[in-house]
């Protein structure tokens, strides 16, 4: 007989086991999973129900494996909340993004910074990038740097330009390149890391307890969302990785964590330069309070195919002599990749463009050939134009895929019209042909690129639904329980996890999501619009939003 702590009665359960795919009821004894039933209430005499024992009646509500989003940028996320949003919506124009500078300008004093997000040079009714003397006229005393929607492009005004040191005669960087206007001045356009990080970097940092606080306002959202372990994939210094950790340390970010650790800081010389995988994981653990571990060390191999930088075979679609650039020449990559593999890390790298993702295969082809490894789970994120030959690739060496499938509604039918023309656009974020290689992969979010929702992700997946109501490339359409086995238990393959979470199955971790209709039951188009109305995690309850009545 099972001591209950926890009893969820008259329920469907959609449990991502293989085995015993539904379920009626469930118990929680200490945090995990003690017995599962197909009935609505349990047998009488399997369960020890006591005064302690919460019952919550879900009156047929669906009760699945907490969702696992396995790429997005929470704590970037979080820092963006006081930040001007150039998006579209709710702008138009670069008029509306000038008038809200030019306001937070008058609040501003001088010489202060002004920041701003999302905005997205392809949605405006320009349609062309923000410019310097723009921006000098709307705010001129005031150093100004605005994120691109991709977060791979940045934007500065003269003030901005001058505190960095970047006049017009400077070279471009090794990675990434300036924008200049027609006299070769700089035109506040920065391409890239290398460009944008000398303007960012000077933005005065905020306190490591306000930044745990803005965290957890932004994992607030996040279990609203149903999402139960989450993976930031930037770690770029040692500041973000300790907001990271006292975050998880003082309960502030109750979601499982996973990281991933900027490659520099592993490098030699650096702060974990002579750090295994497995040492740095026992850091991480013991400084979190055990609610954090290490996913990865993180690599760029390009950058944004709607930013022009995503590394491509075949030229750009609107611009016949444009292919984008690869960060890394291949020699100094596959000998960074092999002595990261040698030392126990999973290599995470980010690949948009086809190109980039070859490159990263061949990668990490030869850090494998040096090193044999089986279960290594090297990936690639995003893996938005992979060939099928790229996927066949990416099955044959094990190596995983975490796809942003949210690019095919958000920027679908640019990518058709603009960036990569009908045929490549169609295939962007290949689900199906992932299948057919029996790939082990994700689907992800990219917050705040597009807004953290698995529920979206799983809609984007099945339905391939673009923002002008297309349908884009509907031989990669997936199932509605493949999808959400994509971010539950694929996720918990992908964490190495799965013998803890990820399905709902006797002796796993007590984390779920409840929701109000069944995403395999309603019509597929309805899945976005789902709600999550309770999130657990270890049996606790860390959301509600209504209707789950205790008795």
């Amino acid at each position: 007989m099972h001591e209950v702590e926890l009893l969820f009665t008259n329920a469907n359960v959609l449990t991502m086991d293989d085995a015993n795919p539904r379920a009626g009821s469930i118990a929680i004894s200490d945090g995990v999973i003690a017995g599962i039933w197909n009935d609505p209430e349990p047998p009488k005499h399997e369960v020890d129900i006591t005064k302690n024992t919460a019952v919550i009646n879900l009156h047929g509500a669906t009760l699945l494996p907490g969702f696992i989003d396995t790429h997005n940028h929470i704590l970037m996320y979080a820092l963006m909340a006081d930040k001007i949003n150039c998006g579209t919506p709710p702008n138009h124009s670069i008029t509306d993004i000038l008038s809200a500078i030019r306001q937070r300008a008058l609040e501003t004093v001088d010489g202060n910074w002004i920041e701003g997000y999302g905005f997205d040079d392809t949605l405006v009714e320009e349609k062309r990038h923000i410019l310097r003397r723009e921006l000098d006229d709307a705010a001129p005393n005031n150093p100004v740097f605005i994120r691109h929607i991709s977060g791979h492009l940045g934007y500065a005004n003269s003030l901005a330009l001058e505190y960095a040191g970047l006049h017009d005669d400077i070279s471009d960087p090794k990675s990434g390149h300036f924008g200049r206007d027609e006299n070769g001045r700089l035109n506040g356009v920065l391409y890239e890391y290398d460009a944008t990080d000398p303007v960012s970097q000077l933005i005065p940092d905020k306190t490591i307890d306000k930044k745990v606080d803005d965290l957890g306002k932004a994992a607030k959202e996040y279990l609203a969302h149903g999402i139960t372990t989450n993976s930031d994939a930037k770690v770029s210094n040692l500041n973000e990785l300790d907001v990271h950790l006292k975050a998880a340390r003082q309960g502030v970010n109750p979601m499982r964590t996973r990281l991933m650790v900027m490659h520099n800081l592993l490098s030699d010389g650096a702060a974990f330069g002579n750090y295994s995988a497995n040492q740095l994981n026992r850091e991480i653990q013991d400084k979190s309070g055990g609610l954090a571990t290490l996913d990865s060390a993180k690599m760029f191999q390009d950058g944004s195919i709607q930013g022009l930088t995503g590394a491509l075979r075949s030229p750009y679609y609107n611009d016949a002599k444009h292919y984008g650039d690869l960060i890394h020449d291949q020699e100094s990559f596959q000998e960074e990749v092999l002595d990261l593999h040698q030392r126990g890390y999973r290599v995470t790298t980010h690949g948009n463009g086809d190109r980039a993702i070859g490159s990263i295969i061949d990668v990490y082809d030869y850090a494998l050939e040096k090193h044999p490894k089986t279960g290594h789970k090297h990936r690639i994120e995003h893996v938005q134009s992979g060939t099928p030959e790229d996927i066949r690739r990416m099955g044959m060496l094990g190596i995983a895929g975490s796809f942003f499938i949210n690019h095919v509604y958000y920027w679908g039918d640019r990518h058709e019209g603009i960036f990569l023309g009908p045929e490549r656009a169609r295939r962007i974020s290949p689900l199906a042909d992932a299948i057919d290689q029996n790939l082990l992969f994700t689907l992800h979010s990219d917050c705040p690129v597009t807004p953290i929702s698995p529920l979206f992700s799983v809609w984007a997946a099945v339905n391939r639904v673009t923002r002008d109501g297309n349908i884009l490339g509907p031989e990669q359409r997936i199932d509605v329980m493949t999808a959400l086995k994509s971010m539950t238990i694929y996720g918990a393959q992908l964490n190495f996890e799965e013998e803890q979470s990820g399905s709902i199955e006797v002796g796993k971790q007590a984390d779920f999501a409840v929701l109000d209709k069944d995403p395999t039951a309603v019509d597929p188009i309805a899945i976005k619009d789902i709600s999550v109305q309770g999130t657990f995690i270890g049996g606790k309850q860390v959301y509600e939003k209504e209707g789950l009545e205790t008795s």
